[in-house]
């Protein structure tokens, strides 16, 4: 099958002679769920794109109704088994290795991001019951997701709250217990909430972070009072639960996705049960939102990777203007013009180095229980994931627009939706300030058990580099690259403890072009490796070796500017008075 949602050849690139799959699952099932993955998304997701962004959920009567064509498609999606997929077999799963399901997520992405969201979220949620929950809770509410027959979502943010989830006011207040646990009636609003309300499914599972009251009836300050609690739409003996939509975002892309503001409670308390302890609730919510951050940076990566391919078939096509020093004559395809070409390159590098990204992050998440290093390193990784392919995949997209000149920006083409759609993913699961702090706060000054693992992987890769005709110039430059990251680190935990994350942006952005400079160069080595082996044509490992230049010529030199103004200290912008705004 000729896809233009994720070239086949890249993928089965990365899952075979990359990232050794084979480890994780046979290649007959990987192969077959890829296939099927590529056709369902080919004719049940890509067939509706436009439709779904045309037709914006409704809110009338107090119910959400949303495009028909999402459910048709979802409703496949659960008969096929994807739903499900990554489930262990006793929890009505088969099993896969979270690895395959991300790469089949990839398909579903490209092709629709809005439809793709259901799943995503659904499966994140049964995830987490399915870990933290009791048998009760699992068979009753996990078990339904994994069907496919409920879906699910994250509540988290509040109007006046937004991220800062210290500053949550949702109520839960003890009302007995029973076989599903210790039963609490919740009051309170929640935000931003995607999938909040549809028509799709027989019933929503709600999880929803909120804080019990003292003795006094006071709220606790700060995260550690935050619980987690399970809010069904539809209760268990098929009566409404008190969970009310008070009306629609909308949005600039993800049309197809509906996005509610949620009242709880707005008669006697929404009822809901909660998952472990009480003051776990963020702990246990940190695992669904660390797979939905991988979640979003495969969604942004897909959306990229198929605007590049978008731009290739139309620059391929487009006739337009003569090569320099010919003034007559027929014209040619733009893509035989060298500043074409170098936009072509720029995606390219964008897109495979994204997507090359998560699914690395992935092939992590399959390993991270059982070692040590694995768990240190996606937890670094994780951050960077979520923001370098959320901000550089839409990149690529604004590029693709570029590309197809005033045709770009026009509705009759893919490319002005995707960049539309894409948009959100910057700031979706927490915005690239947050990754920031996360990444620089969390996981380096503060923990940096990760660090020594990166740094051993991406030397052995400069080591493997060093001796390869083309790619020893890369090696040292990332051996640099990585040096200056280091001396920085040094330099900020040398420095003033409160102004250490002031630029903790700029850093994400460098640190995030080391990484993916020591994913191209692996991936150009281990490219040179499937030429040899004849499981990659020439032309495959040549478009691997130039994505691969491309990105140490024209991207990785930017780091230096980078590290250089986090450095300096510079106070430029946490010293800017308010008040000259």
């Amino acid at each position: 099958m000729t896809s233009q949602l994720i070239r086949r050849d890249d993928l089965n690139f990365l899952l075979h002679d990359w990232l050794r799959a084979d480890a994780l699952a046979d290649r007959d099932t990987v192969d077959a769920i890829l296939d099927l993955s590529e056709k369902l998304a080919t004719d049940a997701f890509l067939t509706h794109y436009k439709r779904s962004d045309s037709e914006e959920p409704q809110f009338a009567d107090g119910a959400v109704r949303i495009c028909p064509a999402i459910g048709e498609a979802l409703s496949q999606y659960a008969e096929l088994g994807l739903f499900s997929a990554g489930f262990p077999e006793e929890q009505g799963g088969l099993g896969l290795p979270y690895l395959l399901c991300a790469a089949s997520f990839a398909y579903f992405a490209a092709a629709n991001a809005a439809t793709a969201a259901y799943p995503m979220l659904t499966v994140a949620n049964a995830r987490l019951i399915a870990a933290f929950g009791t048998e009760a809770q699992v068979a009753a509410f996990a078990r339904p997701e994994i069907e496919g027959r409920w879906f699910g979502t994250m509540c988290l943010s509040e109007p006046q709250a937004g991220s800062s989830l210290a500053d949550v006011r949702t109520r839960a207040v003890p009302d007995g217990e029973d076989a599903l646990g210790a039963r609490y009636r919740l009051t309170g609003n929640k935000m931003w909430i995607s999938g909040g309300d549809q028509d799709a499914t027989e019933n929503i599972v709600h999880l929803v972070l909120a804080k019990v009251p003292g003795p006094d009836g006071v709220l606790p300050e700060g995260t550690e009072g935050i619980s987690l609690f399970i809010v069904p739409k539809i209760l268990p003996d098929g009566t409404r639960n008190d969970v009310t939509v008070a009306g629609i975002n909308h949005k600039m892309g993800y049309r197809g996705t509906s996005n509610c503001l949620l009242n709880f409670g707005e008669r006697d308390g929404a009822t809901g049960w909660i998952v472990g302890a009480p003051g776990d609730g963020l702990r246990q919510m940190f695992q669904m939102m660390n797979e939905a951050r991988i979640g979003v940076g495969m969604g942004a990566a897909a959306m990229g990777y198929r605007s590049y391919l978008l731009s290739v078939a139309y620059a391929r096509e487009r006739l337009q203007g003569r090569p320099a020093g010919r003034r007559s004559g027929e014209p040619v395809a733009i893509i035989e013009h060298s500043d074409v070409r170098r936009m072509l390159l720029q995606q390219k590098c964008y897109a495979e180095g994204a997507l090359a990204l998560c699914l690395y992050c992935a092939r992590l998440v399959d390993t991270a229980q059982d070692n040590a290093e694995d768990a240190a390193l996606l937890g670094l990784l994780t951050p960077v994931a979520k923001t370098w392919s959320s901000e550089y995949g839409l990149a690529a997209n604004d590029i693709a627009i570029q590309i197809h000149g005033g045709y770009g920006y026009t509705r009759d083409f893919d490319v002005e939706q995707l960049w539309r759609d894409n948009r959100l993913n910057p700031i979706h699961e927490g915005t690239t300030g947050i990754q920031a702090v996360d990444l620089l706060g969390r996981k380096i000054l503060r923990d940096g058990g990760g660090l020594p693992v990166l740094e051993a992987r991406l030397m052995r890769t400069v080591a493997a580099a060093r001796t390869v005709a083309g790619l020893g110039d890369h090696a040292e430059a990332l051996d640099r690259a990585w040096g200056a990251v280091i001396g920085t680190i040094g330099a900020l935990r040398a420095g003033d403890g409160k102004a250490a994350l002031d630029n903790a942006t700029p850093f994400l952005s460098a640190f995030g072009h080391v990484v993916l400079g020591w994913i191209w160069l692996d991936q150009a080595l281990a490219a040179d490796a499937a030429g040899a082996a004849g499981t990659a044509n020439a032309d495959f490992v040549a478009g691997k070796r130039h994505g691969c230049r491309f990105f140490f010529e024209c991207e990785l030199p930017r780091v230096a500017q980078l590290l250089d103004f986090v450095t300096s200290g510079s106070d430029v912008a946490s010293a800017a008075p308010v008040r000259i705004f």
